[in-house]
């Protein structure tokens, strides 16, 4: 049933933004409760930290690392202030925060939500666990969220109005996110499907395909041009897409490949680590989508509703990411319009109060999964031992693996990562004096520390935030195991009670 409270009119749009800001206002505490605490949860974040503080000092030997100049430029001005991880990593939460808001906004003004409806929207979207996890981490996923938001509006638009114009706007839109992230390359089959399915005829305007091509091209030949201008090859991006597709070793985990045909795994994790109410959106949408096309409202040639439009992008992306090796973040796009899927199917077969009690117990869930999974674990001990290390005069230290002790230490100590205890020799060698054996190794599958795990250690700390299943999901990416075997290794992972163990080298 659909209530009639949920037309437009002249008084709704303000009490709309109401309950929009309200439910932004509840999902930044959540986003920045004890953020403090948190540290940088995974190894990417810190090398990202680190990549910007090189080029705020002139070393652009890494500006195309993971393919994201545009992500890593961003932050140059704010490293020139300061380095403390703790201000990029809260200015990255309110990013997601600011793309969560578009998303919403657009949507609720595209549906004629209702105040509680947008409301329901944002707090079920914005209570994701994967959503929270990347919005307190140091990673382009926030700032991929708003470019993604900005994208979507304008392609929708362009779908509703064919013009020139607006698919050039587009195209800017997706030049912009392939500069801060290279899963925008996943975007351009969906939209291709998008426009197949629209038919308006706006691609045989004559000269489209080459301006369109061309701005496409811009980021690529612009920062081509910078990377010859600071000495690196013209091609350095485009080979970071080479060697991401097909990479020229296994890595140290023992990954060989980018493909992996595993159908159900994120409909395992969407089940087991979102809200149920996602897939019930889902299913609920293809029904609702079908009856529609049933009952003569046919889209080809016409301008395509929202609804069916969420549904084949978020199809495409559970569909296409179920190809490639997996993690949650790889279904980074899909969330917020699950959420809306969920939101605007309920709100065509439910009451608004049944539709509001729904969302809200979905987003009680939410809660106490995020409470499990990163809150529990609170506080980092990382600091423990940058502060141990200051005390006993530790200042060329190892670590294995894991990035997480970096940004404690101070300007007078080193921090290098090995993937192997046999570095070690030639490391003692050149005067470290301590490693670190991060349980970090167990999350990303590189078992070569046998060894050092035999010696006793001068000092050992709890590290429950090593040890929770949503890290070693997120680096299944990484290992190339399946989802079963991603939480296999968790299981053995939380037998060790002290992931972080302190030697002496010399």
């Amino acid at each position: 049933m659909l209530s009639s409270a949920g037309t437009n009119n002249g008084h709704q749009s303000p009490n709309r933004l109401l309950w929009l800001l309200a439910a932004l206002l509840a999902v930044a505490l959540l986003r920045l409760w004890r953020l403090p605490e948190t540290g940088p949860p995974d190894f990417d974040s810190v090398r990202n930290w680190q990549v910007i503080q090189e080029l705020a000092q002139g070393n652009f030997a890494h500006l195309f690392h993971h393919g994201s100049p545009g992500f890593l430029l961003l932050y140059v001005p704010v490293a020139a202030f300061t380095c403390d991880f703790l201000v990029f990593q809260t200015i990255n939460a309110l990013l997601g925060l600011l793309g969560l808001g578009i998303f919403a906004a657009w949507v609720a003004k595209k549906a004629e939500l209702t105040g509680p409806e947008t409301a329901c929207l944002v707090l079920l979207g914005g209570t994701s666990l994967l959503l929270t996890f990347s919005g307190r981490d140091f990673t382009m996923s926030s700032v991929s969220l708003v470019v993604f938001a900005g994208l979507l509006q304008s392609h929708f638009a362009r779908l509703q109005r064919p013009s020139a114009a607006a698919a050039l706007r587009v195209a800017a839109w997706l030049a912009v996110g392939l500069c801060v992230n290279y899963k925008f390359l996943f975007a351009l089959p969906i939209l291709a499907l998008l426009e197949i399915v629209q038919a308006d005829g706006l691609w045989r305007q004559r000269g489209l395909w080459w301006r369109v091509l061309l701005v496409l091209a811009a980021p690529y030949v612009l920062f081509g041009a910078l990377g010859v201008l600071v000495g690196l090859p013209w091609y350095r991006w485009l080979a970071v897409y080479i060697r991401t597709v097909v990479p020229a070793a296994a890595n140290v985990a023992g990954r060989k490949t980018t493909l992996h045909l595993d159908l159900l795994y994120y409909l395992r994790y969407l089940a087991g680590y979102e809200s149920p109410l996602l897939l019930v959106g889902l299913v609920l949408a293809v029904g609702l989508v079908w009856r529609d096309w049933r009952n003569g409202a046919g889209f080809r040639g016409r301008s395509l509703p929202l609804l069916p439009y969420l549904l084949v992008l978020a199809g495409c992306l559970l569909a296409g990411m179920s190809l490639l090796i997996k993690a949650p973040r790889g279904l980074l796009f899909a969330y917020l319009p699950l959420a809306a899927l969920a939101v605007l199917g309920g709100r065509r077969v439910l009451p608004a109060w049944a539709l509001a009690g729904v969302v809200l117990a979905a987003v009680g869930l939410n809660l106490l999964r995020i409470q499990r999974e990163l809150y529990a674990p609170l506080p980092t001990r990382y600091p423990q031992v940058a502060a141990w290390l200051q005390q006993h005069g530790g200042t060329k230290v190892v670590s294995t693996v894991g990035t997480g002790l970096a940004p404690y230490l101070n300007e007078s100590q080193t921090l290098t990562i090995i993937t192997d205890e046999r570095q070690l020799a030639g490391l003692r060698a050149r005067g470290y004096q301590y490693v670190l054996l991060d349980g970090y190794w167990r999350v990303a599958g590189v078992h070569r520390f046998d060894s050092l795990r035999r010696q006793v250690p001068v000092a050992a700390w709890a590290a429950p935030e090593l040890q929770r299943p949503l890290l070693f999901l997120e680096h299944s990416e990484f290992t190339g195991l399946e989802y079963a075997e991603t939480l296999a290794a968790w299981r053995g992972a939380a037998a060790d009670t002290l992931p972080l163990r302190l030697y002496r080298l010399n």
